[in-house]
């Protein structure tokens, strides 16, 4: 089995010995949210490395620890542990949080803890005990892909066999079943080329503990994919969100093919998103149930209420790239409305309705996409329904209708998303009081976030000539 999952020290250090490992590897989370790893003999492994910790640099890592304070632990989880299935040498990978070696306390940028105060601050309020997610992340599966930028020339090409713009090339292996624009959802193979790639990354992911309830094609052309986790607490999920990528990008690579969770890869169709479901609970039951609009209770009303009003901030947390904005466009099914809807797929929340069950119940916010930092992310959204219900703030009238069929009246009064990374972290800077509470996330946090997010992405596009403005101004 290469589930480890509810191990203590000692079950981890004795599974070591049972399955033969050679090297434990340790995981964490930079600040902008990709995995990092370190890897050591299994004979550096000890029950005192789960209270000691393995010392490394941080200053090395992104968005982390000057070079004078570089000292940081990595402190693994016992109950994170699984067998790595790619790597050769037998390796059990386990998930660390990340504290400073000298007072032990845990790095306030580590989004791993900065989840776990979330957690502990929700059941300190005692509007809950639990908070469960479950992501529907989106992603391309190309069958290959270059890229690069110099002083003068840009450059990208991305390749799928699925591609429409492939279906006019006079080779024999062009068989002619090509996916239309916007005409991916659910078409059988052989339209659907990745059907047995995605079984086997399902297959991993149910062998690592982490359970799936579907998968599917995407509406895109040229390989865009989804698979559904059931859903889980905050914190196992970002943990498996992270297992996830792992999983596809690997299952991918060992196929002669390449995934990206990048949003928004492909002109002219729709961009990958991240569907977060999100509900609370109390001593085993729903508090999202109830006899309001569309089954909701007063709670999930509130909850609604405070993530549509700080939805603008929420946005530089859960669509944390420039390339998040090109998804967001209206006609791409991009949820760019801030207002809520029991079936309307263009409103930024959505209240499902496939079962009358309470406890299926929830909400479903639209905006994200996978290129978050799901610690972050979820914590993030938490504290804005937190602050809805502890505020009772009104989420006003659903919008039931059609948006394209409003009056220019009416259109114009809903709120929309940020247009740009640069207006989802104005909006943060002057909306994030929300996240502070029973200091989950810190000041220091936030603004780091935004001066990093400037400095090294806003700043870095603005600053370089883009090839399509050579198409459009180069004859001036």
């Amino acid at each position: 089995m290469l589930n480890l999952s509810g191990m203590t020290p000692k079950d981890v250090i004795r599974r070591c010995a049972e399955n033969n490992v050679q090297f434990i590897d340790l995981r964490f989370m930079d600040f902008p949210g990709l995995w990092q790893h370190t890897s050591f003999p299994v004979s550096e492994l000890s029950e005192e490395s789960f209270e000691q910790g393995f010392g490394f640099d941080g200053s090395s890592i992104r968005g982390w620890q000057a070079i004078n304070e570089s000292d940081m632990l990595l402190i693994p989880v016992a109950s994170t542990a699984k067998l790595d299935p790619f790597l050769p040498h037998p390796t059990i990978t386990m998930i660390c949080d990340v504290r400073d070696p000298i007072t032990k306390r845990e790095y306030s940028r580590d989004p791993r803890s900065i989840a776990r105060k979330c957690v502990e601050y929700v059941k300190r309020t005692k509007l809950a005990d639990a908070v469960c997610f479950g992501p529907e992340l989106e992603f391309f599966v190309f069958d290959s892909v270059w890229y690069d930028q110099g002083t003068n020339y840009a450059k990208y090409h991305v390749e799928s066999a699925e591609g429409v713009w492939t279906r006019g090339q006079e080779s024999p292996e062009n068989k002619g079943h090509k996916i239309r624009l916007k005409e991916g959802y659910f078409p059988c193979p052989p339209i659907d080329t990745l059907h047995s790639i995605r079984s086997e990354m399902v297959s991993v992911l149910m062998e690592l503990g982490i359970p799936v309830e579907a998968h599917h094609h995407e509406v895109a052309t040229g390989g865009q994919c989804e698979i559904d986790m059931r859903y889980q607490d905050l914190i196992t999920m970002a943990d498996n969100v992270m297992m996830y990528k792992y999983v596809v990008k690997n299952v991918a690579h060992r196929h002669g093919k390449t995934a990206t969770f990048m949003p928004k890869p492909l002109y002219q169709d729709n961009g990958s998103g991240m569907h977060v479901h999100f509900s609370l609970w109390k001593a085993g039951k729903p508090l999202f149930a109830g006899n309001r609009y569309a089954g909701l209770s007063e709670l999930a009303l509130f909850a609604i209420g405070g993530i549509l009003k700080h939805a603008r901030a929420l946005c530089a947390l859960c669509n944390p790239t420039t390339n998040s904005y090109k998804r967001l466009i209206p006609g791409y099914e991009a949820p760019v409305n801030l207002v809520y809807s029991s079936r309307n797929r263009s409103a930024a929340i959505r209240i499902p309705m496939y079962s009358e069950r309470p406890q299926s119940k929830r909400l479903e916010f639209r905006c994200p996409d996978s290129s978050c930092n799901p610690y972050l992310a979820f914590s993030a959204v938490t504290m804005a329904a937190l602050d809805g219900i502890k505020h009772r703030i009104d989420p006003g009238e659903p919008l039931d209708k059609n948006i394209y069929e409003l009056s220019p009246e009416e259109y114009e009064r809903i709120v929309a998303t940020p247009g740009s990374l640069e207006e989802a972290l104005d909006a943060l800077a002057e909306d994030h009081e929300f996240l502070l509470e029973g200091g989950v996330f810190t000041s220091d946090v936030i603004h780091y976030w935004i001066k990093y997010k400037r400095e090294n992405e806003v700043d870095a596009l603005r600053t370089r000539p883009h090839p399509f403005e050579f198409c459009m101004y180069y004859d001036i």
